[in-house]
């Protein structure tokens, strides 16, 4: 089936967030109604066992809301990965389940993604009156402003690890198939794959997370590091002493994290994942 037009599919990744669920799905569409625009939001959950479902069935009387659970798989950029694969809509956009990412950006991400040329719209935390949540630990930021750091070479964006974010379906094809369904910075993932060259940033006031645990760690933080090299090879095939620049510049950062002794929260249960 070819894709509607005029509209726009919103996927959202989750594992084991069903408290944010429902006040996410109002909030999207309270937005989006309120822009008239025609949409659909694609659930797309990795068997949490949680409820997720349940929810979702009932919110489906009054939303048009998707609810697609992969098992036997697990992962934030796979999840997305599939989502998109299912998005009925030329406009996609992608944001995260635990409410940090505010749904009533959507309508003026809409807005900047229909811009003659853009290709791809980041919603940024370190542009404009973009903002963190004062309750953000510093280690937290300072890890994200060297993780941006070490991506500006592939990806001149303010905030590149950020999981909401918009393209469309043009740029979504180009991606495709070059896409590594690995880690979990999916949105910096498909600008370099899409070879996006016209993007827009818009400004988000990054909250304080609604519900459930951050699923943050340190093996998240290796994958990441893991991810950059990937997309340095792609960016730079032809100069390979580029990857071999991006390696001292892990090391670097690796060594930051133990000088600092950054300590990241982790799942009181034990589950390895990145979702948020």
């Amino acid at each position: 089936m070819p894709p509607a037009e005029g509209g726009v599919s919103i996927i959202v990744p989750t594992y084991r967030e069903a408290p944010n669920i429902e006040p996410l799905v109002q909030r999207v569409f309270a937005a989006i109604r309120g822009a008239g625009v025609d949409a659909e939001l694609v659930i797309v959950d990795d068997d949490s066992q949680d409820g997720t479902d349940r929810i979702v069935e009932g919110l489906q009387r009054d939303y048009p809301v998707r609810l697609l659970v992969r098992r036997g798989e697990r992962g934030l950029a796979g999840a997305v990965v599939a989502g998109l694969r299912e998005a009925r809509f030329e406009r996609l956009v992608v944001l995260d389940a635990d409410l940090q990412h505010p749904p009533e950006l959507i309508p003026d991400i809409l807005t900047a993604l229909a811009r003659d040329g853009c290709d791809f719209v980041m919603a940024t935390r370190y542009a404009g009156r973009g903002s963190v949540a004062g309750d953000w630990p510093w280690h937290r930021r300072l890890a994200s402003r060297v993780a941006t750091w070490l991506a500006r070479p592939v990806a001149p964006l303010s905030d590149p690890m950020s999981g909401f974010f918009a393209l469309t379906r043009q740029a979504w094809e180009r991606a495709a198939p070059h896409v590594d369904a690995i880690g979990y910075k999916i949105g910096l993932e498909l600008y370099v794959k899409a070879r996006c060259t016209r993007p827009v940033e818009v400004p988000i006031n990054f909250a304080a997370r609604h519900a459930g645990a951050s699923k943050l760690g340190m093996a998240t933080q290796w994958a990441y590091l893991r991810h950059l090299v990937r997309l340095y090879r792609f960016r730079f095939s032809k100069a390979f002493t580029a990857a071999q620049a991006l390696l001292i510049a892990l090391a670097l950062f690796i060594l930051l994290l133990a000088v600092t002794k950054v300590a990241f929260p982790t799942r009181s249960d034990g589950v390895p994942s990145a979702y948020g």
